[in-house]
């Protein structure tokens, strides 16, 4: 079991995007704001996979979780 601390530059590599500080603000500032009525894994810039990685990491509630609600928030704004 990973127990590992997750950070959005992990996340953005599990995810197969750059995980550099600023392509993570890049892609932050391309996508945003999300509109609430959207699910972030039913975000339309998701690949299916990436979409079905970040519904599973919900769902299970799994170690990834907090991240991807981090990631949730930044797109929000």
């Amino acid at each position: 079991m990973d127990t590992s601390k997750h950070t959005l530059s992990v996340l953005f590599e599990q995810l197969g995007l750059p995980s550099e500080q600023n392509s993570i603000e890049s892609f932050i500032a391309r996508h945003s704001p999300l509109p609430s009525e959207i699910a972030i894994q039913d975000a339309p810039f998701w690949s299916e996979s990436q979409s079905q990685f970040l519904e599973e990491g919900l769902e299970e509630d799994s170690d990834w979780a907090e991240i991807i609600d981090e990631l949730d928030a930044l797109l929000r704004h």
